[in-house]
């Protein structure tokens, strides 16, 4: 397994990150804004056992995806410096839906995701404010998402993003503060510090809380588990 990560997080957070698997650390670059280039929800998009990558991301990144086994399909549009050029990777796709703002998303996701429904939200950083649990249960940090969800009928918890670190943000974001692998939700900080943690622990039942360390979350752009 591989897991794609943000060498920023907090250092706790690396070191036991570390202990679940081969991290392949992203550095900060020159493709897009400060906080999120090295953000791996900003050029990666799993699309079942497939991995949809920015064509952008440079030649190192590539190899060593190749080296550690993983094989990729480029997308057709490269990251930009800005909005909404940031967000054509930032989609959600579960085993029944892709979810993004489809004005933006790279021509590549949907048609690897195949008769997956699609559903168009507003928020182009879809991935970085949703996080899919599983059984069409989710969290999001944006009520764009929640309402748009449960007008199809999904079960959704709203969290306010409010105490999550982005540097240079005033926050940061739910779905980028997380990843998840296999049935393990795990988190880059501890709930106990979030206004929010209590409901978030009381709405998943059914996945394994892993708290990276002792802290408040830390939006790292999303962690990336490739088996």
């Amino acid at each position: 397994m591989l897991i794609l990560a943000d060498r920023r997080i907090p250092e706790p957070a690396r070191k036991k990150l570390e202990a679940f698997g081969k991290v392949l650390w992203l550095e900060p670059g020159e493709i897009t804004y400060g906080a999120v280039s090295a953000h791996p929800d900003i050029f990666f998009c799993p699309v079942g056992d497939r991995l949809i990558i920015a064509p952008n991301l440079s030649g190192k990144i590539k190899t060593k995806l190749l080296e550690n086994g993983i094989n990729y399909t480029e997308g057709e549009k490269p990251v930009g410096k800005r909005y909404p050029e940031t967000t054509r990777y930032n989609t959600v796709i579960t085993d029944n839906f892709l979810i993004g703002n489809t004005n933006f998303t790279d021509p590549k996701i949907p048609e690897a995701a195949g008769n997956r429904e699609i559903i168009h939200v507003k928020q182009g950083y879809t991935r970085c404010n949703l996080i899919p649990l599983g059984n069409n249960r989710f969290i999001t940090s944006d009520k764009g998402i929640e309402k748009t969800l449960l007008q199809h009928g999904l079960e959704i918890l709203f969290v306010d993003p409010d105490g999550i670190l982005l540097p240079g943000f005033r926050h940061g974001f739910i779905g980028g503060a997380c990843g998840i692998w296999q049935d393990r939700l795990f988190f880059i900080g501890s709930l106990n510090y979030f206004p929010e943690g209590q409901k978030v622990k009381e709405f998943v039942t059914s996945m394994e809380i892993i708290e990276l360390y002792k802290g408040p979350l830390f939006d790292g752009g999303n962690l990336i588990f490739i088996e």
